[in-house]
């Protein structure tokens, strides 16, 4: 069956199959069984709960998420054209009305910044980005709307085509809460380390949650007991024996009286009965050993050095090309690249006509040493022999010039085809002869035009052969 979805009709298939957020295939509800994916064995029995709502307090991981994706947020995305021979991998920025305006504004309600910050935060945080793109009339993409990933499910069909059923979306004009299913064709689906299915993204909350739920507990019960006054709990005791009902009342009598916001009052202990502390006080637990564990834990999973989220050694350079250098190429390089590939094929810049054009997107690395112009201007002075002025002024955002469209050398250098006649003669460091201070004779063909000229002037001044007057 087709419907009209957007100005294009899309065929309906039956029989497809769901693929779980858990990274299985699931049957009918009516029988089979789905594998549930667990952050540590047993913890579904303990009803051990993992979730981003949850985890997301955790100050580490918060910084982590926030960082990465305001870092890739940061960086403009340009359409760009490769010039030059095919696969000289030489690019160059352009303009084209079919493109650049999405690239510009994706939708009605995020600016550019916005919109590749929520990219890479469902990324992150859900394993998978599901971007609905909007088509006019010609199929251009005029759109782009980064949906829930709680509400996509990917399907696939018994001819293995990949379909995506939407759940209701308001911003993206899709009110029905029922849903809509579209061919991957309309989808833009960028996914991180499949490790159980090639459709269904990891999120590295899946590696660090459990740390950071320790982390959030060490910090809960760290403020639990600096507000009970920073006294461990303890047991009271006694050499003879009582009852239940007496337990329970002397029991209820100290919670009431000496804790909380009476903590640190005087109590008065009798018939025996005598208070001994039991829980560790945070010296002996190593509270800040524990937290600095969690920390760690947290960012190696999201590969950002320890240093950038507020903990950990920070390097003895202090160079902001360097950090930034190092940050990108161990982290945000992966999810950069894996953006701009998404487009490409989202946008159909690889594909039919468009693709003899050799259009691509890129993300303007630049943008990360921005706040470091002594490093640009140092990297400009040592690309003078490469680099025309023109170009270095246009990595720092000034205007062309006249005459800055040539590249300038010292007078010294010569060229490689130069040097190579030079090594070509039989001693290439010889010193070359210097030329005669006397003209070279006239040949025979000079003498005898020199002779004719003479008789003639001769003729003219009337002077007889022979002699010198003039």
């Amino acid at each position: 069956m087709k419907i009209p979805f957007f100005g294009i009709e899309i065929s309906r298939t039956k029989a497809v199959t769901s693929v779980t957020a858990q990274g299985s295939l699931a049957a009918p509800p009516t029988r089979g069984w789905f594998r549930i994916l667990e952050s540590f064995t047993g913890a579904w029995q303990q009803n051990f709960d993992v979730s981003v709502a949850n985890v997301s307090a955790n100050p580490t991981l918060f910084a982590c998420v926030t960082l990465i994706a305001s870092t890739v947020a940061k960086m403009r995305m340009r359409l760009v054209q490769e010039i030059g021979e095919p696969g000289s991998d030489i690019w160059k920025v352009i303009r084209v009305p079919a493109f650049s305006p999405v690239l510009r504004k994706p939708n009605h309600y995020q600016t550019n910044q916005q919109f590749y910050e929520y990219w890479v935060l469902s990324k992150l945080q859900a394993g998978n980005t599901y971007v609905l793109k909007i088509r006019d009339n010609r199929g251009l993409v005029t759109a782009m709307h980064v949906l829930d990933p709680n509400r996509v499910t990917p399907l696939i069909a018994p001819n293995s085509e990949v379909f995506y059923q939407l759940g209701r979306d308001d911003l993206a004009e899709l009110p029905d809460a029922s849903g809509y299913t579209v061919p991957a064709s309309e989808i833009i689906h960028d996914r991180w380390h499949c490790e159980f299915h090639q459709l269904v993204g990891l999120s590295p909350i899946y590696a660090g949650g459990v740390a950071a739920v320790q982390g959030l507990n060490i910090q809960n019960n760290s403020t639990n007991f600096f507000g009970n006054g920073s006294r461990p709990g303890g047991i009271l005791t006694t050499a003879h024996e009582i009852s239940q009902a007496t337990a329970d009342r002397i029991k209820e009598s100290f919670d009431t009286n000496y804790s909380g916001s009476n903590m640190g009052k005087i109590a008065v202990l009798g018939g025996g009965l005598d208070y001994k502390p039991v829980a560790m006080s945070a010296v002996d637990s190593e509270l800040i050993e524990q937290l600095k564990w969690t920390d760690e834990k947290i960012a190696g999973v999201f590969h950002v050095p320890l240093f950038l989220v507020a903990s950990g050694t920070y390097p003895p350079y202090n160079s902001v090309a360097s950090i930034m250098t190092q940050f990108y190429s161990i982290c945000i390089q992966e999810l950069a690249e894996g953006i701009e590939h998404c487009l490409d094929e989202g946008l159909g810049l690889n594909t039919g006509d468009v693709a003899a054009l050799r259009y691509g997107t890129e993300f303007n690395i630049d943008d990360l040493v921005r706040l470091d112009p002594s490093a640009l201007m140092e990297t400009l002075e040592k690309g003078r022999s490469y680099l025309t002025p023109n170009e270095g002024r246009q990595r720092l955002n000034l205007p062309p010039t006249d005459g800055g469209d040539q590249v300038y050398r010292q007078h010294q250098d010569y060229s490689l085809p130069a040097i190579a006649k030079r090594d070509a003669k039989d001693d290439p460091f010889a010193k070359e002869s210097a030329p005669s201070s006397l003209p070279a004779a006239p040949t025979e063909s000079e003498a005898k035009w020199m002779k004719s000229l003479e008789s003639d002037l001769r003729t003219q001044l009337g002077l007889e052969a022979g002699t010198d007057e003039a």
